[in-house]
């Protein structure tokens, strides 16, 4: 990590003055979940605190997750047993962007998904009114090596979509392959491309972008991706907060994801150092003063009286 002299004057660490500045210059506060909100199925100490005060001094919140193995209702689910009120307009998973894409890219209702990828994707997918294969189902298949044998698959697929899938085989791999490479105009559409990610409290775990480097590899083709980074997402954010970009901040603790979203979408941005994912993300010939415009450190907090002043 660069020491703090080499940051430029629009890169610091959050001190009461500029704490106040930025509640002062954002409507509207983006928050990835994945090691910034939570670490697996534990919540991460301060995160109660710091939600209550931002929706006392009635700040928007909204919840940005690369992560698809649930579906918005499902997040919802997740965030009450963690002990969070979270509406389901709030939570903008890339299970809902893969569904959306389609949908806004007029994807014919008599065409088929494959998915790699699990429940939460095959029910956005439901929602959209798009008929999926693949799924969790799949994940239990196996493939026949025997002479003579052919590895059948439906023709009538017109999209693959790959995402994160603890379910991933030989069968899933096969079949995505064939429908990309032998179904005439059949669309390749990633999630996201995040290498790894805290699947659980203690430790990082292969991610989507294993699953989609599978894929990559035998398609020798690059998927559409509709996850952060890109902006694909922040168009239902305009229309559901109102607000300009500038008057956002995305707060996350991946370089490569979450800060370069934010940074692509116009957004103030905030990174956390309370994972390593701030020094594993950084892409290469990329500097991290050329990404993050601010950063908070793990026990940096926003002093409540500091919203009397604002």
């Amino acid at each position: 990590m660069a020491p703090i002299s080499q940051f430029s004057a629009s890169n610091r660490f959050l001190c009461p003055q500029s704490a106040k500045d930025l509640l002062e210059s954002v409507d509207v506060f983006l928050f990835d979940c994945d090691g910034v909100i939570w670490k697996g199925d534990k919540l991460i100490e301060g995160v109660p605190d710091a939600l209550q005060s931002l929706r006392s001094w009635r700040k928007k919140l909204a919840f940005v997750t690369n992560n698809c193995l649930k579906s918005r209702k499902q997040y919802v689910k997740k965030f009450q047993e963690l002990g969070l009120q979270v509406g389901e307009d709030e939570i903008f998973c890339s299970s809902f962007a893969a569904a959306m894409f389609l949908k806004m890219n007029d994807f014919p209702r008599d065409k088929k998904v494959y998915v790699v990828g699990e429940d939460g994707m095959l029910e956005e997918m439901a929602l959209a009114g798009y008929e999926c294969l693949g799924g969790t189902q799949d994940g239990f298949k196996q493939v026949d090596f025997k002479s003579n044998t052919k590895f059948e698959h439906d023709e009538n697929v017109g999209a693959v979509v790959v995402g994160l899938d603890t379910y991933i085989n030989y069968y899933k791999m096969q079949y995505a392959t064939l429908c990309i490479r032998e179904n005439r105009g059949c669309l390749f559409i990633a999630t996201n491309r995040d290498s790894v990610g805290n699947l659980t409290d203690l430790q990082e775990w292969p991610v989507t972008g294993a699953m989609v480097g599978a894929i990559c590899g035998a398609t020798q083709k690059e998927p559409i991706v509709v996850g952060k980074p890109s902006t694909f997402l922040m168009d239902f954010m305009r229309d559901r907060f109102k607000v300009p970009t500038s008057r956002m901040c995305m707060v996350g603790d991946r370089l490569d994801s979450d800060i370069l979203f934010g940074l692509n979408a116009g957004c103030k941005t905030l990174l956390v150092l309370s994972v390593d994912g701030a020094r594993q993300s950084t892409p290469p010939n990329t500097s991290l003063e050329s990404l993050v415009s601010s950063s908070m450190t793990p026990s940096a907090r926003i002093p409540h009286d500091q919203h009397a002043n604002a």
